[in-house]
């Protein structure tokens, strides 16, 4: 598996990956919002040009040429969404991918200097619970349907404890 930056050659297994979800179903990590249209390769453009230009940093979860999903940090905290948002499409779920993509995206986080991590996710999502439990994430509490988790990161260049190990389910 690699983290990979958004790209238009990406674009049919992209698709592949979007049409998964299905429509109307909620893709974390992507950026893609409502008024996005992805279906032409004009919009698909346009709507890449927009992720790779806003702050932050959005990667897309490749493994064989397949997008298995998205993982976004945001370097400033947006309290409601946290730091990081990502998602893994159905048929690779339950293989440790989005633990995977949160290991590697926390060193990235580690390597711009974030200290502290917060993520969230709906508090009856058990599989994203553990995906944040498993890369050290400490539950803060439950607001309303989300649960609230810090990670502490390392300084730069210490050791800690970030999950470096591959894809576990």
């Amino acid at each position: 598996m690699a983290l990979v930056e958004p790209s238009t050659d990406l674009y049919d297994a992209w698709r592949a990956a979007h049409r998964e979800w299905g429509p109307g179903l909620h893709e974390d990590g992507f950026g893609l919002e409502t008024t996005d249209e992805v279906d032409s390769v004009e919009g698909f453009a346009t709507w890449v040009a927009r992720v790779q230009s806003r702050g932050g940093t959005s990667r897309w979860i490749v493994e064989d040429g397949q997008v298995l999903g998205g993982i976004g940090l945001r370097h400033e905290l947006n309290e409601r969404t946290g730091h990081i948002g990502y998602g893994v499409r159905p048929s690779a779920r339950g293989r440790g991918v989005a633990s995977w993509a949160l290991g590697a995206i926390l060193v990235e986080a580690q390597a711009l200097g974030i200290g502290r991590v917060l993520l969230v996710c709906l508090a009856d999502n058990p599989g994203s619970a553990k995906t944040i439990e498993r890369n050290g994430g400490v539950l803060e509490g439950i607001r309303g349907p989300v649960r609230r988790y810090w990670i502490e990161l390392p300084a730069a260049g210490e050791s800690g404890v970030l999950a470096e190990e591959g894809a576990d389910s």
